[in-house]
């Protein structure tokens, strides 16, 4: 098993996709084995044959067409005049927008992609240095995986059997949470570096932005309205997300022309396919962990260990956050929810709690380098040297990981909505 996993590492450290790394190392162990190889087909098939995993595509088109629809300048219009006057005011107006945008598109490379050129040219404009704007552009995206809809809550639910609608409701005080204590951080940032204030805006000019904006911020009361009304399930939710992003993007808004749409079709494909291999490649190397049987050497080194379920989070936490470094996050979601998810119901906790714990934890995984897959395009889209947002992004981990720490502490934080909302029916 070491030698599996040895082999596994030196292909990642090689720069080979991670979703090849796994099927090339789970192959190599079934050759070993002896096993047949047309059972790795079917395993991987397997591993795509399933209803609720629908709604990753459908969200994903939903960002698509958010960012070419005209959707980004709206949300950024209605978020500066709000709070564009607090002291670092392009700093909070940048946060406050990916709050907006998260409701749309439930992905940190979506909110980082279609807001982050915008923001940060407003930022550079207004003397904002572009560490500062990379940095807070590439913070506040991760927002966008806890406030519903969210993929990688998606992602989880079906790996973990827990309800998406109760994950959906769970990550809404943490993503707050998270987008206060950025601000936070942004205000202190913004007053030991002196930068200016704008004008207040007028209640005439806050309606104004807000009604351009109103379509737009329907998209998550539809959503969140809809599953809970009984009206669709989570997998349609995302069905009617993207036909109604449709519809602002060539109806209302006409900001979506034919070739447009090719194009995001064709960008959507891509980044589905991707997702799609990298869930092919953890079905067929969770079949060798479990036939090595990983879940119960791990389930033993936990009970050992930690003698509470509190205990075992911070081992947990401690453990992705090292991981999160060098490994992507959902192939870590894929690869170790699995196995932890066991362990944890042995500990009495709420899969809800638990899953939120470990979203927020990788989303945080995503700004951390080396790794760091937000940075890396707030480099791209607004030709930032990675190193500079790198040191920019220490100080901002501060505030994200004291809300870890709170949403680990304290349970009810996650599960005092699902609770309220869906009782016992989650």
């Amino acid at each position: 098993m070491t030698t599996l996993f040895g082999g596994w590492f030196a292909l990642l450290v090689a720069g080979m996709p991670v979703g090849f790394t796994l099927i090339v190392a789970a192959l190599a162990y079934m050759l070993w084995q002896g096993t047949g190889l047309n059972f790795a087909g079917q395993r991987m098939v397997a591993g795509l044959n399933s209803f609720p995993l629908l709604a990753v595509p459908f969200f994903i088109l939903t960002a698509q067409l958010m960012n070419v629809s005209g959707v980004t300048e709206r949300i950024f219009d209605f978020a500066k005049a709000l709070v564009g006057h607090i002291r670092g005011g392009l700093g909070h107006v940048n946060i406050m927008a990916s709050v907006m945008f998260s409701g749309m598109s439930g992905s940190a490379v979506a909110d980082a992609a279609g807001l982050g050129q915008l923001e940060i040219k407003a930022m550079r404009d207004a003397g904002y240095d572009e560490q500062f704007s990379g940095s807070i552009t590439a913070a506040s995206a991760i927002i966008g995986p806890l406030i519903p809809p969210s993929i990688p809550l998606v992602v989880y639910g079906v790996i973990a059997n827990t309800s998406i609608g109760g994950l959906f409701l769970g990550g809404i005080v943490p993503g707050l949470l998270c987008a206060a204590s950025l601000m936070v951080m942004v205000y202190v940032i913004a007053w030991r570096r002196n930068y200016a204030t704008e004008q207040r805006a007028s209640l005439r000019r806050v309606w104004s932005t807000f009604w351009r904006a109103l379509f737009p911020l329907m998209t998550p009361f539809i959503i969140i309205g809809g599953i809970f009304a009984g009206i669709f399930s989570p997998t349609e939710a995302a069905v009617v997300a993207a036909s109604y992003a449709l519809l602002l993007g060539v109806v209302v808004y006409r900001e979506i022309t034919f070739a447009r749409l090719v194009t995001v079709l064709r960008e959507t494909v891509g980044h589905t396919a991707a997702v799609g291999l990298l869930i092919m490649g953890v079905s067929l190397f969770g079949y060798v962990i479990a036939r090595e049987q990983v879940p119960q050497h791990v389930a033993a080194f936990f009970l050992n260990y930690a003698d509470d379920p509190l205990t075992f989070l911070i081992l947990v936490n401690l453990m992705l956050l090292a991981l999160g470094t060098f490994i992507e996050a959902l192939a870590i979601l894929l690869l170790i929810v699995p196995v932890l998810v066991p362990t944890a119901l042995q500990y009495g906790i709420d899969p809800v709690h638990f899953g939120v714990v470990v979203v927020f934890n990788l989303m945080i995984g995503i700004l951390t380098p080396p790794m760091g897959v937000a940075l890396f395009v707030v480099s791209k889209v607004a030709n930032i040297p990675f190193g500079v947002l790198a040191r920019g992004i220490l100080p901002l981990l501060v505030p994200l990981i004291i809300v870890l720490v709170l949403i680990t502490v304290f349970p009810a934080l996650v599960t005092f909505i699902p609770d309220q909302m869906l009782g016992a029916a989650r």
